[in-house]
């Protein structure tokens, strides 16, 4: 009679998953960035669309935009932003890999320990000085304009990229900054620090872009309004009642009682929005601002609209 078999040594393998599981898993790691990105789409598009409207004197609260027009604004606020910052993604990581091969072996490890302790104090020094800015009404000496509202976030975000290649230089030698043999609480105090840089160098990078996709909005709602509204459909009214306007070169004719109850009809306006409750009208010669005529939706006068001038 032979004798029984001891079980193996060893871990007990994982229990066997069912197909839905993971599925389940795999849609999650799917879904989830899609979500953020379409989240972060929908509030560029809405700062750009919110920008836009008011620098032309309409009331973006009124006008309901649908998600699908918000998203579809969101190219205009984020494209190049998204671009230069892909761009500069791929110049970082290069520069990473280049500075951990170009400061490999043990005969370099006194200048890799120099390079560390100077990226990472030049690139926090950086993050606590241009941080405060971005909440706070905070002096900063840069120029006036442009400089001014994107630098402060900039330069946070180029600190902690700094501070991110000294991190990235820390965690893959075998010593710590004294020469003797790395151990894991350090290695997980400097993993924190790493968690913290990547933290700041987002916020800094959404800072920037939201101010981009404000000032965009700005700069483009003024560019039209200068060329006339080239993209705006022209109107005309036809009121049941004399309109009271101060709107320059439009064009009043009383057809009289035998035309119907819409006798009044103007010309030479431009559909600037259009609100659930109002229309926004602007004069086809009108420039930056100009005054706005609010016509309201309540049946007192219909609108003939025509193709846009551009």
């Amino acid at each position: 009679m032979s004798a029984p078999q001891e079980p193996p040594l060893g871990p007990e393998p994982p229990p066997p998953r069912s197909p839905l599981s993971t599925f389940v898993e795999k849609a999650a790691y799917i879904a989830a960035p899609g979500t953020i990105a379409l989240a972060l789409l929908y509030y560029f598009g809405s700062l750009y669309i919110r920008e836009y409207y008011s620098t032309l004197g309409v009331v973006p609260e009124d006008l309901g935009v649908s998600v699908q027009n918000v998203m579809a604004n969101s190219t205009s606020a984020i494209f190049f932003p998204l671009c230069a910052l892909l761009a500069g993604g791929l110049v970082v990581f290069l520069l990473f890999g280049l500075a951990g091969r170009s400061l490999a072996g043990p005969e370099l490890s006194a200048r890799r320990r120099t390079a560390i302790i100077l990226l990472f104090a030049v690139g926090t020094a950086m993050v606590f000085v241009d941080f405060p800015a971005l909440f706070s009404d905070v002096s900063i000496p840069f120029p006036a304009g442009w400089p001014l509202v994107f630098m402060p976030a900039l330069m946070v975000a180029v600190g902690a990229t700094m501070a991110l290649c000294a991190v990235h230089l820390r965690l893959h030698q075998r010593t710590d900054l004294r020469g003797r043999r790395r151990s894991p609480e350090s290695d997980r105090m400097w993993l924190g620090i790493g968690a913290l840089l990547i933290g700041m160098l987002t916020v800094s990078l959404f800072f920037d872009m939201a101010q981009y996709a404000a000032v965009i909005g700005h700069s483009n709602a003024k560019h039209d309004a200068e060329k006339g509204y080239p993209d705006k459909p022209a109107v005309v009214v036809h009121s049941r009642v004399l309109l009271t306007h101060h709107a320059r070169d439009v064009e009043f004719q009383d057809h009289g009682n035998a035309s119907g109850p819409y006798r009044y009809e103007y010309r030479g306006l431009q559909l600037l929005a259009k609100a659930p409750s109002r229309f926004y009208l602007v004069s086809h010669t009108a420039h930056y601002r100009d005054g706005v005529v609010v016509l309201p939706d309540d049946g007192t006068a219909w609108l003939e609209i025509r193709a846009a001038q551009g």
